[in-house]
């Protein structure tokens, strides 16, 4: 069970617009969970091959969570574009990227999305390029072996170093900071996870270390932890320094179907 939202700085309530300007970003914390009555509305918003898609899950609950996230992620859309929720289909990068299509409205607003484990974060922000991930902390996962196989050689030295009992958080830690800045970049697991270095010390600050990748010589991006409840590790990075992120929980469908007015 993960904590209460707004114990975690993900504020609950009214729906904010986000600025026009660079400065802010704006993260949205939304619990997986919700009652038949908002699934049928969430799942109204779907494309005809969205539906389909989600038919094709073998499990409800997977199923349940695609509806979900793709019909909060079309809401949030439509509320940043000032369209109601967004309704054509998406259309992907060479890397399989959702992104808006050619000549929609608000070209400028990107967007990144993840879940694990129930929870899902959506992530939104102008002119600047976002990647956002939360991974559930799992006790069935072969942490050592995985990391000895993507981490960078720095990354397992500082794993190793770690207490016994610290490992499998910091594992997990250090793997959504990858995962964000690969999302960040736009080009997902092309890009090797050994080609730059990020800290996974608890008592450190998310931060991208080193970067030996030369398609992306000049390091512009600033990296987050998010804390989105026990259990969970999650990371912001965005493009350039000094965005003001700005976190939300998700609290039902009700103020976006029904137009209320936004805080600006």
């Amino acid at each position: 069970m993960t904590a209460p939202a707004e114990s975690l700085g993900f504020e609950e309530g009214s729906p904010v617009k986000l600025s026009s300007a660079r400065e802010q970003v704006h993260v949205w914390r939304v619990a997986l969970e919700c009652g038949p009555e908002e699934e049928a509305q969430l799942r109204a918003l779907l494309t005809a091959q969205e539906t389909e898609r989600a038919e094709r899950y073998r499990f409800e609950k997977d199923r349940h969570s695609f509806i979900v996230r793709r019909g909060v992620l079309r809401l949030l859309l439509g509320w940043y574009l000032d369209t109601g929720p967004f309704r054509p289909a998406f259309t992907a990068t060479d890397f399989g990227r959702p992104i808006l299509p050619a000549g929609a409205a608000g070209a400028n607003l990107r967007f990144s999305v993840s879940h694990s484990g129930g929870l899902a974060l959506l992530a939104f922000a102008r002119d600047r390029e976002i990647g956002v991930d939360v991974e559930q902390v799992r006790g069935d996962l072969d942490y050592c072996a995985i990391s000895s196989l993507y981490f960078s050689e720095g990354e397992q030295a500082s794993l190793r170093l770690l207490p016994s009992e610290m490992r499998r958080e910091a594992f997990f830690a250090c793997w959504s900071r990858k995962e964000a800045y690969i999302k960040a970049r736009g080009q997902g697991l092309s890009i090797p996870l050994d080609l730059f270095d990020v800290t996974l010390h608890p008592e450190e600050p998310a931060q991208i270390l080193a970067i030996r990748d030369r398609t992306d010589p000049v390091p512009i991006w600033s990296m987050s932890a998010l804390d989105v409840g026990p259990g969970f590790a999650a990371a912001l990075v965005v493009e350039g320094q000094g965005a003001q992120i700005l976190r939300r929980a998700w609290c039902g469908t009700d103020p976006f179907l029904a137009g209320r007015r936004p805080i600006v």
